[in-house]
């Protein structure tokens, strides 16, 4: 993912864990909170729940190659992160970017069908 569409810092992606509108889907968690700067930021998450640090890894590549080909469609002035839950790594990559389509559209950032 590119270096201008990533949410670095632990203040920010605290912030939108703690005041965003969240949306629950059984691979992952998707939180959103419009951000006045302007741009799409994305964090992508996995935390010990889901596994070793192999796991974790695999967990964020999957959401991340799941987020890829949406980033260009979302639109600009939203902060989201993406938390991954254990049941995504015995899932494929299509069915991961199915889960996150869905959570985008509950949130109203993804209007067409992917």
């Amino acid at each position: 993912m590119q270096r201008k569409f990533r949410l670095m810092r632990t203040t920010d992606i605290e912030r939108v864990r703690r005041e965003g509108k969240t949306y629950a889907h059984p691979l992952l968690v998707l939180a959103a909170l419009p951000n006045p700067g302007g741009d799409l930021r994305v964090a992508v998450i996995a935390g010990r729940g889901v596994g070793g640090a192999v796991q974790r890894s695999r967990a964020k590549r999957l959401l991340r190659a799941a987020l890829q080909p949406l980033l260009e469609t979302l639109p600009a002035g939203h902060d989201l992160t993406l938390v991954a839950r254990k049941p995504i790594l015995n899932q494929t990559s299509p069915q991961v970017q199915n889960a996150l389509a869905t959570c985008l559209r509950k949130a109203g950032l993804l209007e067409n069908p992917q």
